[in-house]
């Protein structure tokens, strides 16, 4: 089946780049995104389009088209914690020329970054360090768009599918962020009670595969529960998954890991792939 055969929600925060250097409060969600890489994997998939929400763009979506990514990545708002992590991963240009296309053709202005001098953001190659350890997949990254909403992030989401379905290739998205993520000083720090709880929601909802009942509840859980960058990322993974769901039938999902702190926000490693292939 081409298109996207699976969405994963994976968590980024700078404190497990290093793994060497991680706390042990965080290691729990190292090893929970290497057991959802092993999962995504096993659906034999063509490639990785990541969403991150720390490749930030105002205004265009622009879909990152290199053949070869290759630089160093450094966290600017904390290069204490990453100083400098070099990778060098294989890109689709095809791919990403084809989604752009759809993109603009939805009328959502669109682009092509394929700047040889483009280095990768911390929340596009932490996850990936673990899902894809070897980096055998080739990889297409898209930024959150300041100038978006929800609902045309849930529409380029859609937009992955039918890329991919068109192509004849198998996708999986992941949304690279947290879920709550009203951030303090000190890294042990949890969210309150009231959003742990919002999370907690969020994650079995994610489980049971019920994705229209997210879509609907996704304004007010990214208001209330201050979600990472508004709920962009989530909102282009929902969209993406309903898409899936229309053409696959009934999906079903799993928490990898456990739900864990850093700084405030919630994090969690959560794949979700259609129930019939579970």
């Amino acid at each position: 089946m081409a298109g996207l055969v699976a969405g994963a929600l994976a968590p980024h925060t700078p404190r497990i780049g290093i793994e060497a250097n991680a706390p042990a409060f965080a290691r729990g969600l190292i090893d929970g995104e290497r057991a959802l890489g092993d999962r995504l994997r096993e659906l034999s998939p063509d490639l990785i389009v990541l969403q991150s929400s720390r490749w930030v763009s105002t205004f265009n979506w622009y879909v990152a088209a290199q053949a070869v990514h290759e630089g160093v990545c450094v966290v600017d708002e904390a290069p204490d914690l990453i100083p400098g992590i070099p990778y060098r991963r294989t890109g689709d240009p095809d791919f990403a020329a084809a989604l752009a296309g759809r993109i603009r053709d939805a009328g959502i202005p669109a682009g092509l970054n394929d700047s040889p001098h483009f280095n990768w953001d911390y929340g596009s190659l932490v996850p990936l360090q673990y899902i894809d350890p070897e980096g055998r997949l080739p990889v297409v990254l898209l930024p959150t768009v300041i100038c978006s909403d929800l609902e045309e992030n849930m529409a380029v989401g859609r937009l992955v599918h039918e890329t991919a379905a068109d192509l004849g290739r198998r996708a999986v998205l992941i949304a690279s962020c947290a879920l709550s993520h009203k951030v303090m000083r000190g890294p042990e720090l949890w969210p309150s009670q009231a959003m742990q709880e919002m999370d907690n929601r969020f994650v079995a909802l994610m489980c049971e595969g019920d994705v229209d009942t997210l879509a609907a509840w996704l304004p007010d859980y990214s208001r209330d529960a201050v979600a990472e960058m508004g709920g962009r990322p989530m909102a282009g993974l929902i969209g993406a998954l309903q898409a899936l769901q229309e053409s696959a039938g009934s999906l079903t999902g799993r928490q990898f890991g456990p739900y864990g702190q850093s700084s405030g926000s919630g994090n969690a490693a959560i794949g979700l792939w259609p129930a019939a292939v579970a």
